[in-house]
């Protein structure tokens, strides 16, 4: 009876995604993150009577056939990149992007990786970096002893130094685009990688067509709606129920045949 194995099948799909929306529900506070969907597909059917056969000397075909499923399989997770509602939060150094794009971070190998989290920091030496340490591509260190530090909705950075009235540009912050953003590859703390699937990353000036807007003094939440994730998990917990029915009634007319006399 393949009912055994279809339900097994159905179970493990509903495990994984109790577990996509477990770490959905878990990131419901973290800056910048994007929530997660499930896809599932069914998997290859047995074909007891293909639709089109001949099933007659007159030559009458079959209309539909008989297809039997094996289940259903793991199609994809891919992330939702719906824009996640600001938060104001009046630090100078904290960054919000309105629109698409990620902000560019150096990582201790040479690489870059990418970021939508704005929660940015000074290093000893002056330089804006992630809670991690890693430095945000493009604008120059801050002089020490700096009164005021400024980033403008362009991504230009720009410091108001002791003893001068006019502040001074440190550069530009330029954000990351990419054709395929589903197929950036998560590496944890608020942090993505180019793949061959993401292509290859393109850069611009924030404001620019097709681009964010940065608002100093804001972050940008997650974007995970709580009464959708739990709509979701109920909807799980009772498909999950189901196919365990699937198992364990299968059993029962497994055993059924097997005290036959």
């Amino acid at each position: 009876m393949q009912s055994l194995g279809i339900g097994a099948t159905g179970m493990l799909a509903q495990e994984m995604t109790v577990q996509v929306i477990a770490n959905n529900i878990a990131n419901v506070g973290t800056t910048g993150f994007k929530r997660q969907r499930v896809e599932f597909q069914d998997l290859l059917y047995q074909h007891h009577t293909r639709m089109g056969e001949v099933s007659s000397p007159d030559g009458a075909t079959m209309p539909s056939g008989v297809q039997i499923g094996a289940g259903v399989e793991l199609g994809a997770v891919y992330r939702i990149n719906e824009q996640g509602g600001m938060q104001r939060t009046d630090n100078p150094l904290d960054i919000a992007l309105d629109g698409n794009g990620f902000l560019q971070v150096e990582m201790p190998d040479g690489g870059t990786a990418y970021t939508r989290a704005g929660e940015l920091q000074l290093s000893p030496e002056g330089e804006i970096v992630t809670p991690d340490g890693y430095r945000l591509i493009g604008p120059a260190p801050i002089p020490a002893g700096a009164q005021e530090i400024g980033i403008n909705g362009e991504g230009r950075v720009y410091a108001t130094l002791s003893g001068e009235t006019e502040p001074t540009e440190l550069g530009q912050i330029q954000l990351a685009t990419f054709s395929n953003i589903g197929g950036l590859e998560a590496i944890g703390d608020n942090l993505l990688r180019e793949t061959v699937a993401s292509g290859t990353a393109q850069t611009g000036t924030p404001g620019s067509e097709g681009l964010a807007r940065i608002h100093q003094g804001m972050l940008e939440g997650s974007n995970v709606n709580i009464i959708s994730e739990i709509t979701q998990l109920i909807a799980a917990q009772r498909a999950y129920e189901m196919n365990a029915k699937v198992v364990s009634i299968t059993d029962e007319m497994m055993r059924a045949s097997g005290n036959m006399r």
